[in-house]
């Protein structure tokens, strides 16, 4: 089987700029490409060349300007040059499904939505209509995202599926485990944590993830348990470091705090599973109606206990008092605060919830684990059965 992946132009393959999408393409490729001949389009980038094949997965990289355009053009030559493929599978862009499709339409067509890329901003009641007539299967991160769909669009409901998301599990590891000590007791001591209860933040900073709210609860948190830290990981954007007006508030805000709340700045994605072992609880505090931040199988790799908000899809993964705690209150900064100081006083409940974290990514959640139902969804698309 010969399957193009046609990403979004905001962000390379691999993903050294970061990037939901491009993180789980990077996981997922060897395994598809062991079996299946593979071609990823992406947008251009400084750092990488507009055309190479590496172990065995040719890379079509063009410019951001023009994205659809130059795709599509790149897709009629293939085509004129009797290259044909079995499945082409475009993430995010549903409105681009018909320029791609008229330049391959022989092709099996899959779309994957990330975000609610079927909402009336985001496309036409008569394109969406089109669009979902002339794909084979659709994918969705979560059920929530596959709702905002069938919700709109009644006539998706036979062709959507939920792909859930995961990670690479031989980089995660648990904090409990032999190969995370030494590199967790490194870590903490390069960050001068090596005394504190931490807790770790890792996302945009953006007002939609809601770090304004977490840094009001270690208020809260840090009367009970003076030895806090917050972590806050990341930047506005992925790698861009520019601080914006909201990046202002925020270290406004941690200004009273001291040292008892630092940023990092932006971790490129390959030291990502360790980043996570400088934390004792993991925070995702969106405010927004969440896909499915990945950031939380990533936590649950790390071993670290969870607390995030009733938001989107994010406890279709994270069941309150399972693997995980979940809050419904999540504009509210002592909602937060009680959750982290019980998990601090409760060392025991704490490590039950990050075992079953654990647990449940390995059962479920490693990038083999995603290939297959990818796999099966493109076999299902090509062979029309969804």
């Amino acid at each position: 089987m010969k399957i193009a992946l046609i990403c979004t132009e905001m962000l390379p393959v691999p993903p050294i700029r970061g990037g939901a999408i491009q993180i789980l393409l990077g996981g997922v490729i060897p395994y598809l490409a062991s079996k299946y001949e593979i071609t990823i389009y992406c947008r251009s980038d400084r750092e990488l060349a507009d055309r190479e094949t590496v172990e065995g997965v040719s890379y079509i990289r063009v410019s951001a300007d023009d994205y659809v355009v130059n795709i599509a053009k790149e897709l009629v030559a293939a085509r004129k040059a009797n290259h044909h493929y079995d499945v082409i599978h475009v993430f995010n862009r549903p409105s681009n499904i018909l320029i791609y499709k008229s330049a391959m339409p022989m092709s099996s067509f899959v779309v994957s939505l990330h975000n609610e890329m079927f909402r009336e901003k985001k496309i036409t009641e008569k394109l969406g209509r089109k669009s979902i007539k002339a794909v084979d299967g659709i994918m969705s991160i979560s059920d929530y995202i596959g709702e905002t769909i069938i919700s709109r669009f009644p006539i998706a409901k036979s062709k959507v599926r939920t792909v859930y998301s995961g990670i690479d599990l031989k980089r995660y590891y648990p904090i409990w485990s032999e190969e995370a000590l030494a590199i967790r007791t490194e870590l903490r001591k390069t960050h001068g944590v090596e005394h504190n209860k931490v807790v770790l933040f890792v996302g945009r900073l953006t007002k939609s993830k809601g770090p304004d709210i977490l840094i009001h609860s270690m208020e809260q948190v840090i009367r009970e348990h003076p030895d806090a830290v917050l972590m806050i990981v990341g930047s506005k954007w992925f790698h861009d470091e520019r601080i914006d007006r909201y990046g202002e508030r925020i270290r406004e805000l941690a200004s009273g705090f001291g040292d008892q709340i630092r940023f990092t700045g932006f971790i490129q994605p390959k030291e990502l599973p360790t980043i996570f072992l400088l934390g004792d609880v993991f925070v995702c505090s969106s405010q927004w109606q969440e896909p499915l931040a990945r950031v939380h199988y990533e936590a649950m790799g790390a071993g670290l206990p969870i607390i995030t908000t009733n938001r989107g899809g994010n406890a279709e993964i994270i069941k309150h008092n399972e693997n995980g705690f979940v809050i419904d209150d999540y504009t509210n900064p002592q909602a937060f605060a009680e959750s982290i100081s019980y998990l601090f006083n409760h060392p025991h409940e704490a490590s039950r919830l990050a075992k079953a974290g654990r647990a449940f990514v390995e059962i479920n959640h490693g990038y083999e684990h995603v290939a297959r139902r990818l796999e099966l969804l493109y076999l299902d698309a090509l062979n029309k059965s969804i």
